[in-house]
Order: structure tokens, then C-alpha cells, then sequence
């Protein structure tokens, strides 16, 4: 590993002592790619690993930044530190996040217990911010047991989520037909727990009913009565309990879930659980699921699994980043790219010659095809 430099070294030193305020500033190194923030983020890798990442991910307006402040009450209730990294729209005129999710989390966002950074989606259309998974990184090695990661909300490309996450929650709402564009997205393939939120309006129950049939469905059990998938038979805990305000559908209990989770089973049955994040009804039993989805990734080897892959594709991302900084900001990209305009808008050239030319900079071999 690179030596680190003087204001490198004393930032690392107030972050790892345990300083909020040098946790902030090393966000601030990441999100905006200051140079050393790579070298500030090798010397905190032997720190990450201990938190549990929650992914939160959804369609716009389904209530995903008001369920993870009141997961975060509860959580703080327990006396867990929570952080929150919430990826916003990026402004058109500022180019920065237009901060809806630290609005609607304001009252927690006063408590030290609960860190909140929002950050901009700076045109990423994988539902996260290129630097989001270094920011949770960050807020891993910091201490947080818990670090919620929540995603822009653009629907269908949400998919970076499950990469990131350890548990990957969906979002959805009762009455905006979420359930078919949810299998439309992709979301479904990502979900290990769906939960349906807003669940005192009418429509709350035919959606859940209509999510676990099409779970059933894609897993060739249209007519069974559902064991476990992933180690908790959740479709049995949920019927002893219901939900306030929920039409009568099904929730969850800590102790039910705990019980279960000791379950012999070799896959886990997604879950549709119904909540009233506004009014903190069915968190209790949400928290207890992800905790339940957490020992059995622990308990199966799938955690560990998980993790393996995150690094791999953390590499790969490294890697197509140093490349981007190396042809664009470093390199000849843009000189090439100017010279070449009159011919590529003249048909003289294709994009693919052009850009051969560019990788071809780098160096031998660079611009093969």
C-alpha cells in the first residue's frame, strides 16, 4: 500500500478515533474523488465487514426514506448506531442532490446516534451514486452495526442495489399497480424481503395477495402452500400476527421471527410484509425479518458469499474508474476526440475508429477490438 501523506494521516487518525466530523470529511474526499481519497480508502479496508447493509430500493414515492427513520427509531432504541447513505436526484442546476430523503428525516438526523449523508445520483443509472458503496465502506469501518443504503427510486434501474447490500428490501405501494412493474423491473429478481408500505389504504391486501402469488408463480409453487426459501417460513410467522391498520394482512414479531430463523432449511421464502412506515406499524416485525434475513446468510454461507463477489466487482470498478481518469482527465481522450469531430460528423470516420484511436493512447494492445 502507498504511503499516506501528512493530511492524509491525520485524517485517518481523527476517523479512526472515532471524530464524526473526520467521518464527513472523509466522505467529502470519496464523493468528490479527491486525490488520496483511494489510498485513505485501502488503509480502512481491514475495518469493513462488521456492519449489516440494508438496501433500500423502490419507485418514487413508495415511502422508502420515511421507513428507514422509522427502522432507524427503533433501531436506536436498541442503542445501535445507524447510517444512512441516501442517494438523491441529482439537480439540473447545481449538480448536487436535491436532499429530499435528509427532509424527510429530519428529527433523526438531530440524533448523534444516526449518521445521514445524501448524495447525488451524478447521472448513474444503477439506482446508486458511483461512490456509494465507498461511503457505506466508510461508515462500516466506522462502527455503525447497521448502514441503510438507499437508492435514487427511478424503478427499472435499480438494480445496482443487490450488489452493495447484504439484505436487498423492496419497497412498493398498494394501489399503483407497483406488484407488475415490480416483475417488469427486475426488482423481483433483487428482493429478499418485498415489503408493501402505506398498507392502511384499501388496496393493501389484493397487492400483497397479488405479490405472493407471482413469488409463487416464478418459483413453481402456484399451488403450494410455501415452505421457507432462505431459512424462515415466513408465510407461518406472518399469519399469527396482524398488522395495524393493514386490512388484516399479516406481520411479523421479533420473538416469531428469532424462533424461526432456527429453521432447518436451505432457501429463503421472500417475504411480503405490510407496513405504515408514517405511522411506525409493522417496523417492529420488519426489523425482526432482517435480522432473521441476516443469520441466515451468516448461518448458509451466502453472507460470506456475497461479500466475495462485492470485492471482485469492487475491483472491476476501481479499475474502470482509474481508466476513465487515465483517457479523459490525464490523458489525450478529449484532444483526440476534438480533432476528430469534423470527420465523424462528416461520415469520414466511425465512433469506433475514433475510439480505437483513444484506448490505442494507452498504450500496446490498448485499442484491440
Amino acid at each position: 500500500m502507498t504511503e499516506l501523506r501528512p493530511s492524509e494521516r491525520e485524517l485517518l487518525n481523527a476517523f479512526q478515533a472515532g471524530e464524526a466530523r473526520a467521518l464527513a470529511r472523509a466522505i467529502s474526499w470519496v464523493e468528490n474523488a479527491r486525490p488520496g481519497f483511494e489510498r485513505l480508502l485501502s488503509a480502512l479496508h481491514d475495518r469493513v465487514g462488521r456492519a449489516q447493509r440494508i438496501g433500500i430500493t423502490g419507485p418514487p414515492g413508495a415511502g422508502k426514506s420515511t421507513l428507514i427513520h422509522a427502522l432507524a427509531q427503533v433501531v436506536r432504541g436498541n442503542g445501535e448506531q445507524v447510517g444512512v447513505v441516501a442517494v438523491d436526484p441529482t439537480s439540473p442546476f447545481t449538480g448536487g442532490a436535491l436532499l429530499g430523503d435528509r427532509i424527510r428525516m429530519t428529527s433523526a438526523a438531530g440524533d448523534d446516534g444516526v449518521f445521514i449523508r445524501s448524495m447525488a445520483s451524478r447521472g448513474s443509472v444503477g439506482g446508486l451514486a458511483t461512490t456509494s458503496r465507498e461511503v457505506a465502506d466508510l461508515m462500516d469501518a466506522f462502527g455503525f452495526e447497521r448502514v441503510f443504503v438507499e437508492t435514487v427510486g427511478v424503478g427499472q434501474s435499480e438494480l445496482e442495489i443487490a450488489e452493495a447490500a447484504d439484505t436487498t428490501v423492496v419497497v412498493l405501494t398498494p394501489e399503483s399497480g407497483d406488484s407488475i412493474q415490480a416483475m417488469k423491473a427486475g426488482l423481483m429478481e433483487i428482493a429478499d424481503i418485498i415489503v408493501v408500505n402505506k398498507a392502511d389504504r384499501p388496496e393493501a391486501a389484493r397487492a400483497a395477495g397479488e405479490l405472493k402469488t407471482i413469488l409463487r408463480i416464478r418459483q413453481g409453487k402456484a399451488f403450494d402452500r410455501i415452505p421457507a426459501h432462505h431459512g424462515v417460513d415466513l408465510s407461518e410467522i406472518t399469519r399469527r400476527k396482524l398488522a395495524p391498520g393493514s386490512g388484516g394482512e399479516p406481520s411479523s414479531t421479533a420473538g416469531e421471527a428469532a424462533e424461526a430463523s432456527g429453521a432447518e432449511a436451505k432457501e429463503w421464502e421472500i417475504p411480503v410484509l405490510l407496513t405504515v412506515a408514517q405511522e411506525g406499524e409493522g417496523i417492529d416485525g420488519l426489523l425482526a425479518v432482517l435480522d432473521a434475513h441476516f443469520e441466515w446468510l451468516g448461518r448458509s454461507g451466502v453472507l460470506e458469499e456475497r461479500r466475495r463477489q462485492r470485492l471482485l466487482e469492487r475491483v472491476r470498478a476501481v479499475v474502470d474508474r482509474g481508466l476513465r481518469t487515465r483517457v479523459w482527465r490525464e490523458g489525450d481522450g478529449e484532444a483526440i476526440l476534438e480533432r476528430a469531430r469534423a470527420d465523424l460528423e462528416s461520415g469520414r470516420r466511425t465512433p469506433y475508429d475514433v475510439a480505437g484511436e483513444i484506448l490505442g493512447a494507452l498504450g500496446p494492445g490498448s485499442g484491440k477490438g
